[in-house]
């Protein structure tokens, strides 16, 4: 209300906080709203101790007298501070209260620092014994109070600084420590970095995930659609954070008085419902004097309350789109559904079963219309919900319905050390058989095997022009992709760096052409002739070398003569056996140290249009990744300089990411290959130059296909079946694909054991060059799962059903494990197997009687344990 009302800076005064107090007490307490928390603007000076003051002004009487009426009331009080100290309280000088040798203006870590996102102080030093006393002081005189809650705002990384320029999280450990004594609350704020939430849980009980939700619109609107909505995307991502011990806090939430709130009604029941299955805490944002009666209603639903209390934050199915399904599992089996329409107009949102995890019927219920609605056998399918709107559900599976149960579902207990994912857990693979179809039915041979084709077409931006180019399409003349570059200047030129063995210059051949000079490295290799004296030759190998080894080259061609000089397509080769993952550089895989900004939209050819920049000397950025090499692509440019490279730690090569003149995108400018086939980490160090930059890297992995080239020739007489040995079970195998067609099992081709026979009907029909057989493998479940290194560690899931099921995965790394039920050993499995397989059945247990059991597995032997599913069936 500070920010809603024109007197905010004293708003909080003695008489307003007590009339909220006695408003929460008759309107929303008996519904369990207990904490009457006070922002920033309740204290004023520091004592002799330099400790924190309550302003005498807004507290005449004292600030024990308004914590006293609000005791009275069966209510808590809370407070809000700031990271650092402040710069006069340094030159004060002041003694610590019961540790006369600690001063004030000792506590500043130096040199200076700013401490929060307003410059108001300094940091804190916390090695320093007087630091912690100087904190339990403050913590001590908060308890003398009978403060119960304190909001600590402006913490980093987080707060619009996540580069560690700023760094508040020494303070947090050093307030936990000084608060837990006390049982006082600890709340951090705001829009805290997501890749320190294990540092936040570990010392506070919740943690703002954005901005404020307030628009800042004094006398007009508490906040408004846009702040509501953004906080979708956000919680995508903290969801799995939030739980028992600590809290993914939305902000205030505005929905009580529709006069103020800045919201539609659908509006204000969609942040009532996001609050509910997030379980995030209720803090409303309103002068309760003037909550309205739909403000109320909303506030007060006991049914949602009861969602909210139920500690389960919700996870989104997908939010590809606007509308959005959000469900949690709850502890009586049911699910917690929310379908939200963030779109501007009335949509139809549907849930289907089959997306929560659920196989069988279920009942529903509308919680806010408090309504049961009947049975659906596969799904829900909400009509014409409002533009902004949800509908909030209750869905009770049926009998002899089946339940799966991620990994991290928090119903899922782990004792011991275990960690999610850590590059053990398999996303959806796509791997490509590299197929090159010929047909020597008029004479010749057929290219050897063993090497892997991919066409570069001419557009791509990794191909650098020289001089004046331009691009000419839908000739309708045979070219690769019905395009070409071309130029007429002679002394023009074109360059391509790419990683392999050996490429193809690839272009029409015409009278209007003539010779280009080749250079591979750097070295002049052929002048070659593009001229035809008739006809048109389209796709036509001017130049190939082969038997390069394997790793960075380029090949640049430069017209001699001739009126045009094109280029339609490169062909590269690379030796077969090996698949190549592009890593974006916004891929959580990388880890950026310094201070590091996202370019997007430059329109400059970077791969997925952004890169990653950095303009300090010894900024930095590494990647683990498991494989037997990578490159790191980026720009060239003269604004660039040098990078120094690290692999496992140890330096490689001072590479060069300049350019003279002009722009070169998606550029490889380190490669490495032939690394044990494990886990590696690149680190590229910024030397010199204004900026460094990255695009993406590619990490090369062992192909899942056995071989992953093949030759098929359509002569009749050496026609035969593909034969392909796979590197995953069978059945992680969901598809295989030309293009955007899905050959079909059994027709197309057959599996048996681990092989794959592609049929010679099959590839007889396909064209002749050069295609890719996309063969998809599936991923764990939800793309995640747990594991432990630890003999002893364990999972336990109590559940109330017939049958159980535990899925998960086996690999070659895996061992052995004990599997208990109700506290009895039924059997030893053995989960090692020579290929990585997802979702593999382990063990079932059925026959059980319908009452309450415990699922408890142990690790026994092996490198890792891992546990993706547990399938349960109730009764």
């Amino acid at each position: 209300m500070q920010v809603y009302s024109n007197n905010g800076g004293t708003w909080i005064n003695a008489a307003q906080l007590k009339a909220q107090s006695d408003a929460m007490h008759q309107k929303l307490q008996p519904y369990g709203y207990k904490y009457i928390n006070i922002d920033a603007g309740w204290n004023d000076g520091v004592d002799a101790y330099g400790r924190p003051k309550p302003s005498t002004t807004l507290f005449p009487n004292g600030f024990s007298d308004v914590i006293d009426y609000i005791h009275a009331n069966g209510q808590k009080v809370g407070i809000y501070s700031i990271p650092g100290i402040s710069p006069a309280l340094e030159q004060a000088n002041l003694p610590v209260f019961g540790h006369p040798e600690c001063r004030t203006g000792d506590l500043a870590l130096q040199p200076l620092q700013q401490a929060d996102y307003w410059g108001f102080g300094h940091r804190i030093d916390m090695s320093k014994p007087c630091s912690q006393a100087y904190l339990d002081s403050i913590a001590d005189l908060y308890a003398e109070w009978g403060i119960d809650f304190l909001k600590f705002d402006s913490v980093t990384p987080g707060s619009g600084h996540s580069d560690l320029s700023l760094d508040a999280r020494a303070e947090v450990a050093g307030w936990s420590q000084a608060l837990t004594p006390h049982g006082i609350w600890f709340e951090l704020s705001w829009a805290l970095d997501l890749n320190y939430a294990d540092y936040w849980k570990q010392y506070a009980n919740g943690w703002r995930v954005d901005w404020d939700v307030e628009c800042y619109c004094p006398g007009q609107a508490l906040t408004a659609w846009p702040n509501i909505s953004r906080l979708f995307p956000k919680l995508a991502e903290w969801w799995r954070h939030g739980g028992p011990g600590g809290w993914n806090d939305l902000d205030s939430l505005n929905v009580g008085n529709g006069a103020m709130d800045g919201l539609t009604q659908d509006e204000r029941r969609t942040a009532a419902t996001l609050w509910a299955v997030s379980a995030a805490p209720f803090y409303v944002g309103n002068d309760l004097t003037q909550l309205d009666q739909f403000g109320l209603s909303l506030l007060t639903n006991t049914e949602v309350l009861a969602v909210n209390q139920a500690g389960r934050p919700a996870q989104p199915v997908s939010t590809a789109t606007d509308q959005q399904v959000w469900y949690s599992l709850n502890a009586d089996n049911s699910y917690t559904v929310a379908l939200f329409n963030l779109g501007g107009s009335a949509s139809t949102v549907t849930a289907n079963w089959s997306d929560l995890g659920l196989t069988g019927g279920a009942q529903v219920r509308d919680l806010w219309a408090k309504q049961d609605l009947g049975s659906f056998a596969s799904g829900f399918t909400a009509t014409a919900v409002p533009a902004h709107g949800v509908r909030l559900l209750k869905v009770t599976p049926q009998a002899g319905s089946t339940i799966n149960v991620n990994d991290d579902d928090q119903r899922v207990a782990y004792a011991g050390t275990w960690q999610r994912n850590g590059g053990r857990e398999v996303t959806t693979i796509t791997d490509s058989l590299a197929l090159t179809v010929a047909d020597t039915t008029a004479g010749g041979t057929a290219p050897a095997g063993g090497v892997r084709t991919t066409e570069v077409n001419n557009d791509n931006p990794a191909i650098n022009y020289t001089g004046t180019w331009s691009r000419s399409w839908s000739r309708g003349l045979g070219d690769y992709q019905d395009d070409v570059q071309y130029t007429e200047t002679n002394g023009d030129a074109f360059s391509y760096t790419f990683t392999g063995t050996g490429i193809d210059y690839v272009t029409e051949k015409h009278a209007s052409q003539g010779d280009v000079d080749i250079y591979v490295d750097g070295v002049f290799k052929q002048t070659v002739s593009t001229y035809q004296a008739s006809g048109r030759g389209a796709q036509q190998v001017v130049y190939g070398i082969s038997g390069l080894t394997n790793g960075i080259h380029t090949i640049r061609g430069v017209k001699k003569t001739g009126q045009f000089m094109l280029l339609d397509k490169f062909n590269v080769r690379t030796p077969g056996g090996v698949r190549t993952i592009s890593l974006n550089d916004n891929d959580a895989q990388i880890t950026y140290t310094g201070s590091w900004g996202n370019s997007t939209g430059r329109g400059f050819g970077d791969y997925r249009d952004d890169v990653q920049y950095a303009e300090a000397n010894g900024d930095a950025f590494s990647s683990t990744f498991t494989g037997t090499g990578v490159d790191y692509i980026t720009e060239t440019h003269a604004s660039q300089g040098d990078v120094d490279i690290y692999i496992d730690g140890i330096f490689k090569q001072t590479v060069n990411a300049g350019q003279a003149s002009g722009r070169g995108a998606q550029q490889v400018v380190y490669s490495i290959s032939g690394l044990t086939n494990g886990t590696h980490t690149i680190r590229g160090v910024k030397k010199s130059g204004q900026f460094m930059l990255v695009d993406r890297l590619d990490v090369r992995q062992p192909s899942l296909l056995t071989p992953d080239t093949a030759v098929f020739d359509k002569k009749t007489s050496a026609q035969a079946d593909v034969v392909v040995q796979l590197g995953r079970p069978a059945s992680d195998l969901t598809s295989i694909q030309r293009g955007s067609t899905t050959l079909v099992n059994g027709t197309d081709y057959t599996t048996s054991g681990a092989a794959v026979t592609l049929k010679k009907s099959y590839l007889a029909a396909q064209p002749t060059g050069y295609t890719n057989l996309n063969f998809t493998f599936r991923s764990d479940y939800h793309n995640d799962i747990h594991a432990t290194t630890a003999n002893g560690a364990a999972l336990e899931f109590a559940f109330k059903g017939t049958t159980v099921t535990w899925l998960t995965a086996t690999a070659p790394d895996q061992g052995e494990a004990d599997v208990y039920v109700d506290n009895v050993l039924i059997q030893r499995v053995n989960l090692q197997t020579a290929t990585r397989g997802t979702l593999q059945s382990i063990f079932t247990r059925s026959g059980l009687t319908n009452t309450d059991h415990t699922l408890r597995i142990v690790k026994v032997s092996g490198s890792l344990l891992r546990n993706d599913v547990i399938r349960y069936t109730t009764a």
